[in-house]
């Protein structure tokens, strides 16, 4: 069932059914255009109220549809119809009316809302704008400063916010929505002329427009799509519609050939792909997760508890010494009341999450958890010491997993008598802020261990990808050759600014000397400061451990302001010397050729070896674990733009051992995506 009409005395009610979020597909736009037909060719209908069963209004486009042939009336024809309607058109709006659901709504002469729904036109996001008149009849409504922020950044907005803007023009009982707008549509139905978006009058606001570039700089940075929906509401303000509509159309066939919008959508299937386990079925039955076991408070577990206590998920946190737990605990607190003081939380919820929380120093309390999780430092044996204990205490039935993000689980696995239940959950740092999460799966790891952890991941509100056991797994092991390759290029005569600066410019959010310095300078240091082998030992030998110490590969302020550095110029002089290493004039291609490349070439041995189930779950370790530009689309995404041929090409000409599965692309023109 897609669209079915209800005849309310002389009001027609258009009720679209299209589970699971009633998207805009085919058979639901012909359905509400035989709506409006319907309502057009009947006297005794005096309006017409367009509402949809289910959770939400409509969520947007029909994503099945993208790359198909179109199929009318397309929805720029739809959403003109409606407005185009001799009789008022109400939209009764739930759950969520987003992208071209937005437009529907728009494009009706009235809006009625439960307070508790969002509206939005999120297609920036996948490097879009929404092209159904979006940018042109919004700014109308609502002005062009709640406009920009709706169409360029891409957020929802509340009905409440809406109602304020303009946008809606009525809020609804949030048990009443369908007998509200019947009231509201009959109370309407002969006031004339009607309301039209498009017949609004829109004055240009350019300082609204300026003080929006101007805060979004950093986060529009590199991306395209934000450029072109300012422009389009810019076009707005200054032209009448129909020219307006012109030319957003030209933006949007501009933006849905880019390649940075296939990169964007892309992502967006790949995220959904990921959380897909090959081998597994859909409908394995899963552990009850009631209560979480966190061995460590330092910094990784308090965090990973946040994830659990957020969800509403108990955790039992254990550490080793009193002060060490008191410590974590409060960082916790902390951390939580920081989210409060913007907003985000209020005092109660702090409250909950902090209720949840059980502080012990005693692994003995981890008896009834159904998940435990270590969080300790990189030790094998330390790892090993845990497990061990961990087989002993905690019941049959408990799946015990380490944060580890390099060391082998199936050495881990193998201190228990239970390596069915073990596995990896490498989360990333800030862990209660990045959304990455590793599932690492081992030899011996149970199918419902796995799956548990999966359906857990998106509880706690994670990016989940599958993982083999091989060192560093899939981001770190990726991450290993380029920065090998870049401290090699400050050896041969490049920079730590220029290096850094090649790959901001290719948008990432820092480059692998900043990221070094950010993380500590000291990270894996053997703590010998008499014991000197490369740059990195000086700098840690010296006390430049990066922003902690406002000294490490770059100088730093008060405010944490980096300044490039006399000192480290001196001692990467002095270690090219004492080498006798050759320089050269590095350019920034052959930086390009030398730290992204084998990033690619690593991930086609990861693929080759069966560590990643799939291309793009690289991709998506890559754009939420390491910030790689969503608008590159992952590492082996732009793989397929700039050409497996070309990438061989510059490997080789830098002495690379080349991946066969990456040579064999090259050589067949193949892809990894598709």
């Amino acid at each position: 069932m897609s669209v079915t009409t209800e005849r309310h005395g002389d009001i027609l009610v258009a009720l679209a059914d299209n589970p699971p979020v009633n998207a805009l597909s085919a058979p639901v736009r012909l359905g509400l255009k035989a709506a409006i037909e319907e309502a057009a060719g009947d006297d005794s209908i005096r309006a017409v109220v367009i509402a949809c069963a289910g959770k939400t209004f409509f969520a947007g486009a029909d994503i099945t549809e993208f790359g198909k042939p179109p199929v009318e009336p397309l929805l720029p024809q739809l959403v003109d119809m409606i407005e185009a309607s001799d009789k008022p058109v109400v939209a009764a709006i739930h759950g969520t009316a987003l992208g071209g659901g937005c437009e529907v709504a728009i494009a009706s002469h009235y809006r009625i809302a439960v307070p508790g729904a969002k509206l939005g036109t999120p297609e920036v996001k996948l490097g879009l704008l929404p092209g159904a008149g979006g940018t042109q009849r919004l700014p109308r409504l609502a002005g062009v400063a709640v406009a920009l922020e709706l169409v360029a950044k891409g957020d929802p907005i509340s009905a409440t916010r809406a109602k304020d803007a303009g946008i809606v023009d009525r809020l609804a009982g949030a048990d009443s929505l369908l007998e509200d707008a019947i009231a509201y549509a009959r109370e309407v139905a002969d006031i004339r002329p009607l309301p039209r978006a498009s017949e609004k009058s829109l004055s240009p606001d350019p300082e609204a427009v300026a003080a929006f570039e101007k805060a979004n700089a950093r986060r529009f940075r590199g991306f395209e799509a934000p450029a072109a929906n300012i422009a389009c509401v810019v076009k707005a303000s200054e032209t009448p519609f129909e020219e307006g509509i012109q030319f957003e159309r030209q933006q949007f066939m501009k933006l849905m050939f880019s390649v940075q919008s296939a990169a964007q959508r892309h992502i967006f299937f790949a995220e959904r792909k990921a959380s897909k386990i090959d081998g597994i079925a859909d409908d394995i039955a899963l552990r009850p997760i009631k209560r979480v076991g966190i061995i460590g408070a330092g910094t990784m577990g308090g965090g990973i508890a946040m994830n659990f206590l957020s969800a509403g998920i108990p955790v039992t946190i254990v550490e080793m010494q009193q002060d060490a737990l008191d410590r974590g605990t409060a960082t916790i607190r902390k951390n939580y009341e920081a989210t409060a003081a913007k907003g985000r939380m209020t005092a109660e919820q702090v409250g909950q999450a902090m209720g949840l929380l059980t502080p012990t120093l005693s692994m003995d309390d981890l008896a009834d958890v159904d998940l435990v999780i270590e969080a300790v430092y990189e030790e094998m044996s330390v790892k090993k010491d845990i497990f061990g204990r961990l087989d002993a205490i905690c019941k049959p039935s408990a799946i015990l997993a380490s944060n580890t993000s390099y060391l082998d689980v199936n050495v881990i696995a193998q201190a228990t008598k239970r390596p069915q239940d073990v596995l990896g959950l490498h989360f990333f740092s800030p862990a209660n802020v990045m959304k990455l999460l590793e599932i690492v799966r081992g030899d011996a790891t149970a199918d419902d261990v796995l799956a548990t952890a999966m359906a857990l991941s998106k509880k706690i509100r994670k990016v989940a990808v599958i993982a083999g056991v091989c060192h560093g797994f899939i981001g770190n092991r990726m991450l290993e050759p380029r920065q090998v390759e870049a401290m090699k290029l400050l050896m041969e005569g490049a920079t730590p600014e220029q290096v850094d600066r090649v790959h901001v410019e290719f948008g990432m959010p820092m480059g692998p000397f900043q990221m070094a310095d950010l993380a500590g300078v000291d990270i894996g240091w053997h703590r010998d400061p008499n014991r000197i082998e490369n740059i990195r030992d000086a700098l840690a030998a010296e006390g430049r451990w990066g922003q902690k110490k406002q000294a490490g590969f770059y100088d730093y302020d008060d405010k944490r302001t980096a300044s490039n550095s006399p000192r480290v110029a001196e001692i990467i002089a002095d270690f090219r010397k004492k080498t006798n290493t050759p320089q050269h004039d590095v350019t920034d291609q052959e930086i390009v050729e030398r730290t992204l490349y084998p990033m690619v070439n690593e991930g086609a041995k990861i693929l080759a070896e069966g560590k990643a189930q799939r291309a793009s779950d690289i991709d998506v370790v890559w754009i939420y674990g390491y910030g790689w530009p969503v608008y590159r689309g992952g590492p082996m995404f732009w793989a397929d733009i700039e050409g497996a041929k070309k990438i061989v090409e510059g490997l080789d000409r830098h002495g690379f051992d080349v991946s066969p599965l990456l040579r064999e692309k090259a050589d067949k023109g193949g892809r990894f995506t598709s």
